[in-house]
C-alpha cells in the first residue's frame, strides 16, 4: 500500500517542523554556547511548544548530534561521507587532484559545520556525553583521511617516510575545523584561500615530487 495525500502533507508537515526546530538550535547554540541554550529558548525560537521539541528529540544533545550529522551531509539523507559520490569521484583522480577535491568538499562542509564543531569542542569540556560526541566526530573524520591516504599510499602517491596513517593524522591536522575558523573567521581568509593553503600544505607534506 502507498501512503495517502494526508499522510504525505502530514509527513511533510513534520519533516518542515523538524527542520525548524534544527535551525533554531543552530542559531542559538552558536549564540550562546550548548550549556547556555536551554529547550525552552530552542522550542520559542522555532514557534513550537517546548513539548514538542522533547517529543522529537528527546533532550538537547540529541539535538546537537542531529545538527551535526545534518550540517556535516548538507542533507537529512543516512549516507555516510565515504558513500556519497564525490568521495568515489576524488578517490578515483590521480593524487594531487585527488588531494585538491578532497580539501574543496572540506572547505565545502566547514563552511557549514565548523561553527558548530566550536559548539561541541567548547561544550566537551564540561559536558561528559559532548565530549564522547567529539570524540567521535574526531574519529570519523580521522576515517574520511585514512581511507584518503590509503588510495594515495595504493597509487604510489605518498612520499618516502610516511605510511598511508600518518598521512592521514597530518591531513586530519591540516583540515581540523578549528584552524579552518582561526583563519577564516579570526583572520579574515576567504574559503577559497584557505582551500589553496590546505591543498598545497597537504601535497607538500604527503606527496612524492612527481605527483
Amino acid at each position: 500500500m502507498t501512503a495517502g495525500p494526508k499522510h504525505g502533507a502530514r509527513a511533510a508537515k513534520a519533516a518542515a517542523t523538524r527542520e525548524r526546530m534544527l535551525k533554531a538550535a543552530r542559531q542559538l547554540f552558536v549564540e550562546n554556547g550548548y550549556t547556555a541554550t536551554k529547550m525552552q529558548a530552542i522550542a520559542a525560537e522555532a514557534g513550537v511548544a517546548v513539548q514538542t521539541l522533547y517529543f522529537t528529540f528527546d533532550n538537547k544533545r540529541a539535538i546537537l548530534k542531529e545538527l551535526l550529522d545534518v550540517e556535516v551531509a548538507g542533507d537529512a539523507l543516512p549516507i555516510t561521507s565515504l558513500d556519497r559520490p564525490w568521495a568515489a569521484q576524488a578517490l578515483a583522480a590521480p593524487p594531487a587532484d585527488m588531494l585538491r577535491q578532497l580539501v574543496a568538499k572540506t572547505a565545502e562542509i566547514h563552511d557549514r559545520v565548523a561553527p558548530i564543531l566550536e559548539v561541541v569542542r567548547s561544550a566537551a569540556a564540561t559536558d561528559p556525553e559532548i565530549a564522547e560526541l567529539w570524540q567521535t566526530n574526531i574519529t570519523q573524520r580521522h576515517t574520511v583521511m585514512a581511507v584518503f591516504t590509503g588510495a594515495l599510499a595504493a597509487k604510489g602517491g605518498l612520499r618516502g617516510g610516511i605510511n598511508a596513517l600518518r598521512a592521514a593524522d597530518v591531513a586530519l591536522a591540516i583540515m581540523a575545523p578549528e584552524i579552518y575558523l582561526l583563519l577564516t573567521r579570526d583572520r579574515g581568509w576567504s574559503e577559497q584561500e584557505w582551500a589553496e593553503w590546505a591543498a598545497s600544505t597537504l601535497a607538500r607534506s604527503l606527496l612524492t615530487e612527481c605527483s
